[in-house]
């Protein structure tokens, strides 16, 4: 199962494969820290930053097409703002860590091709 799609990446751009490559490399660049963080904010406990951290991964993830991720990224940020079903927020990280991984594989290849 593929979890990116550049196909609205390249839609915007016109296909430029340099400007393609210049936006996965950026998602590939940001993706380690987006872990890191959502991950030791979600183990401080600090859910005000856990949810502006999925914020700011969900225009990245969205970016390479990975829709699914980005939604539940939404929910997780609406959930940490209501404060509401924290024993579900592990969830969400766990699947951003898991999906990215996944992602980072197939945007390495990509790469390779543009």
């Amino acid at each position: 199962m593929a979890y990116t799609d550049l196909s609205y990446l390249k839609e915007i751009t016109g296909g430029e494969p340099s400007i393609v490559k210049e936006m996965v490399e950026m998602f590939l660049s940001q993706v380690d820290e987006f872990k890191e963080n959502l991950n030791k904010y979600l183990k401080e406990k600090n859910f005000i930053e856990l949810g502006k951290e999925a914020h700011k991964a969900k225009s990245s993830v969205l970016i390479v097409g990975m829709e699914e991720l980005g939604k539940n990224l939404k929910k997780l940020q609406l959930l940490t703002e209501e404060g509401s079903e924290i024993e579900t927020y592990s969830d969400y990280v766990k699947m951003f860590n898991e999906q990215c991984d996944e992602a980072v594989k197939e945007l390495t290849a990509e790469l390779e091709n543009l």
